[in-house]
């Protein structure tokens, strides 16, 4: 069955090139177009597309609030892919929390068009290292992430007391072993980006919310992968195993954390400090 596709930009010739590479590609077939966000949202409901292109910036009802609107609608199964230039982060965030399945460059080519609908329509979602990186370096701004503790005021001055004897010094503790210690820091990453680090340590457990203190070790693994943006296939060869059990990892996690798919799996990741950016 082909990929029944809705193109949303307000601009004519926008449209008609999308649906000129897209209907130029076996299994896909552009059903309908639309100029607005409410031209979108009725068009998604008469045609039933697998996809929706849509724009940001449109007169009327903007991309944002139809892309809401459609991802909360239980009677449509169809995806977002949005298309952007980066030019407002603020629009990304706000894409991510209306539900979009996928973001793509208005720059890209015709070949990476098509693959990105064939993406989103298979229910993956699309992430590219670009976007990925952008979400951690905003979250790193946001500040510390939720579920990290707060620092501790400053003590208030108190009257100096006598000197006391030095006391002798303590032997070094010996590291903490066992399947909850604390992992080391890795060193690098796949593309020469500092590396992030995972929180597995039973220390940070406690102030963990009940859905991810829910997950276990290898699942809490599998996420901090996803938030650098990695595909089952890398997960895979990270883990050494296949890519079949990398998959189901990823649907529990997705299941018992609440998410829609991998694009929110990154942003949660950060938020709750599952990976922390490096400094």
């Amino acid at each position: 069955m082909s990929i029944r596709v809705l193109v949303v930009d307000d601009q004519a010739l926008v449209r008609a090139g999308f649906r000129t590479i897209l209907d130029s590609e076996d299994g896909i077939e552009v059903v309908a177009e639309a100029a607005d966000g409410a031209a979108a949202i009725a068009a998604v409901m008469e045609f039933a597309p697998d996809v929706v292109c849509m724009d940001v910036q449109m007169p009327g009802m903007d991309g944002l609030e139809a892309t809401r609107r459609i991802t909360a609608d239980a009677t449509s199964d169809a995806a977002v892919l949005v298309l952007t230039t980066f030019n407002r982060e603020d629009y990304l965030f706000a894409a991510l929390e209306a539900g979009a399945s996928g973001f793509l460059l208005k720059n890209s080519s015709p070949e990476q068009l098509i693959e990105a609908v064939q993406v989103v329509a298979r229910g993956d979602a699309l992430l590219s290292p670009d976007v990925t990186r952008r979400v951690i370096e905003a979250v790193a701004r946001r500040g510390t992430p939720p579920s990290a503790p707060a620092p501790a005021p400053p003590a208030a001055p108190t009257a100096p007391t006598a000197p006391t004897a030095p006391t002798a010094p303590t032997a070094p503790t010996a590291p903490e072993t066992g399947r909850h210690a604390e992992p080391a820091p890795k060193t690098g990453s796949r593309d020469g980006r500092a590396a992030r680090v995972p929180v597995f340590g039973a220390a940070t457990l406690a102030g963990m919310p009940a859905e991810l203190a829910s997950l276990t070790d290898r699942e809490r693994e599998v996420l901090a992968l996803l938030a650098e943006g990695l595909s089952n296939a890398e997960i895979a060869g990270r883990i050494w195993v296949g890519e079949a059990t990398v998959k189901t990892h990823v649907s529990k996690v997705l299941m018992k954390l609440g998410l829609r798919d991998r694009v929110h799996a990154v942003v949660y990741a950060y938020e709750h400090g599952v990976v922390r950016p490096s400094t």
